[in-house]
């Protein structure tokens, strides 16, 4: 069953940047698939993926944004919905999922520009949206 608009907008804030979220890897799921593909191409991709060439510029950059996201999102999840099951959304838990979801956002877009220092800048600011929202349920 869809989620109605009516619904959606009753959602606590943090639930609904979790469900950005994951539309966020998604769309980087996507484009450094693009990037593998114009790399390494669709047959290679296609098979067992062993000895797989290492790619590249904004290819690579791509893949390990992607790969970064992958990492924190699963402890940006068990937050939140542990926030969630516990009734614990406060203006602390809002203000960390809001950190978390637009540094990964902007950490994305800098990773694939290739700024190695404002990059680690903002995924420390991702990580203090994660530490508002733990402080916030101990």
């Amino acid at each position: 069953m869809p989620i109605t608009e009516a619904a959606a907008a009753a959602w606590p804030i943090e639930l609904t940047l979790l469900l950005w979220s994951v539309a966020l890897c998604v769309a980087q799921m996507l484009l450094q698939a693009v990037g593998a593909n114009l790399q390494a191409s669709l047959p290679v991709l296609a098979g067992n993926r062993e000895n797989m060439p290492t790619l590249t510029g904004w290819a690579g950059r791509a893949q390990r944004a992607h790969r970064n996201l992958l990492e924190n999102l699963p402890l940006f999840a068990i937050l939140v919905l542990l926030a969630a099951i516990t009734n614990g959304f406060t203006a602390t838990t809002a203000l960390g999922a809001q950190l978390f979801f637009w540094a990964r956002v902007a950490y994305a877009a800098v990773y694939l520009a290739g700024i190695p220092y404002l990059r680690t800048l903002i995924w420390l600011v991702s990580m203090v949206g994660l530490v508002l929202i733990f402080v916030e349920l101990v």
